[in-house]
């Protein structure tokens, strides 16, 4: 039964729920002009998370689904930067006053790959034109295969407080197929390092599904991330799409696992995390019980944003940098994808903001049940839709597909209360995708 239900909902095209809408509803309809109104529209004393993206890295690890670019000089580099630090001087002026900031996020890309001095610099203005909570998270995404002890020096001193590790996974023989050779060394003086210079909270990335990866390689990788102790892992499946990423044409079809196999894989890496102490979040994330996550969930505040898996309760998302993603309160807007026009309109002095969303009120209604399900595994539909002021009746009756996730045992209905069984979590997206108005209703 098990591998039935997999191959009926296990559909790669269903969208991760990060937001919703999901990005293929952005439109060029929302602009430039759209984002400043938004921003000035901003309550002042309500905190805000920002999210820096840095799209550059050493080398280009061929699984990867983000926009990067490969610099091996520092000068590309230094030049995004200087348009970076005058978008965030274009935004910040879009404010009435500083807006207190209780989150910020530095991804990629790899952030590392940032002088000290320049992160120094960067965090320094960030602090001159927002105000910044005493209690903030400062979070940076990191390869441990250029991290340095001065780098790990300049994060502490900068206040820093949580670090992300690319790991993946610690098999050699899976590594090199996807170009990223990366030995558990490394990332041990990594976390060493980080330590050291105060950054105790530390996250891992680990993926299945990858070419020649076993049910046995995923357990003995997820087994030398657990000896680091990390505080939280996310344990993503790898997402095949050669078609939209180039770099993945370099990767083997014949040596990725199937869909049953990955259900493997996936399985075997939650009970070996469960097993050591962490608890399950959501869909793909594992975290220590004091965790942020952890305690996020067992308290029913668990989030549900354009990272993944959230603590932070900030209803307003400021994304900096090429392709960055903000949520503001009337909707969401993206900035340029290609860094070439991205600079373009923020040294001509106007916002890069090449496509965006503004947000319906029946689109707040799903987007919160939505959340629920892929936070929690269940979502009291009619008690999200009075809280909006609408009736759930017009919810459940357009989710069309409920009725068959209910008759293949995948979810319980009760009073419009709908319950995902916990032994098929992995394919809560299905469920998410019953409520989502805008996806090709094609069968799965």
């Amino acid at each position: 039964m098990q591998a039935s239900i997999l191959k009926k909902y296990c559909d790669a095209r269903l969208p991760w729920y990060t937001i919703y809408p999901t990005v293929p509803e952005f439109s060029a309809e929302v602009g430039a002009q759209d984002c400043e109104k938004w921003l000035r529209r901003l309550p002042p004393d309500d905190s805000v998370s920002l999210y820096l993206h840095i799209p550059f890295c050493r080398s280009i690890c061929w699984y990867c689904g983000f926009p990067t670019a490969i610099s091996r000089r520092d000068a590309p580099i230094l030049n995004y930067l200087s348009v970076l630090r005058e978008e965030i001087r274009l935004v910040a002026e879009q404010a009435p006053e500083a807006l207190p900031v209780s989150d910020v996020h530095f991804g990629g890309g790899t952030p590392t790959v940032i002088t000290p001095a320049e992160f120094l610099a960067l965090m320094e203005l960030l602090r001159r034109r927002f105000a910044f909570r005493k209690t903030a998270a400062i979070a940076v995404e990191i390869d441990p295969r250029t991290f340095t002890v001065e780098i790990a020096e300049a994060l502490g001193a900068a206040g820093v407080n949580r670090a992300s590790l690319g790991v993946q996974s610690f098999d050699p023989i899976v590594q090199k197929a996807i170009n990223r050779v990366q030995s558990k060394a490394q990332t041990a003086a990594a976390v060493e390092n980080l330590r050291r210079h105060g950054i105790s909270r530390i996250n891992f990335d680990l993926i299945f599904g990858l070419p020649n990866q076993t049910v046995q390689s995923c357990v003995e990788s997820t087994t030398m991330a657990i000896a680091m102790r990390p505080n939280r892992l996310a344990v993503f499946g790898y997402a095949h799409v050669p078609s939209y990423m180039k770099r993945q044409r370099l990767i083997d079809d014949a040596a990725l696992p199937d869909s049953a196999a990955r259900a493997e894989q996936a399985a075997a890496v939650a009970d070996t995390l469960v097993a050591a102490g962490y608890h399950q979040i959501g869909l793909d994330h594992f975290a220590l019980p004091d965790d942020e996550l952890a305690l996020a969930q067992k308290a029913g505040r668990l989030r549900r944003n354009s990272l993944g898996y959230s603590a932070d309760t900030c209803k307003t998302l400021i994304g900096f940098g090429t392709s960055a993603i903000g949520r503001l309160g009337d909707g969401y807007v993206q900035n340029d994808v290609a860094t070439g026009s991205y600079s373009r309109h923020i040294r001509a002095g106007r916002l890069a903001t090449s496509k965006g969303y503004r947000l319906t009120d029946e689109d707040r209604v799903r987007a919160a049940i939505i959340e629920r399900l892929m936070c929690d595994l269940e979502a009291d539909v009619p008690a999200i839709c009075a809280a909006h002021g609408f009736y759930a009746n017009h919810f459940l009756d357009s989710a069309e597909r409920l009725a068959m996730l209910a008759e293949d045992g995948i979810v319980d209905i009760e009073k419009g209360f709908v319950r995902v069984r916990r032994e098929h979590r992995f394919v809560i997206r299905a469920v998410a995708a019953a409520f989502d108005a805008y996806l090709n209703r094609s069968p799965y």
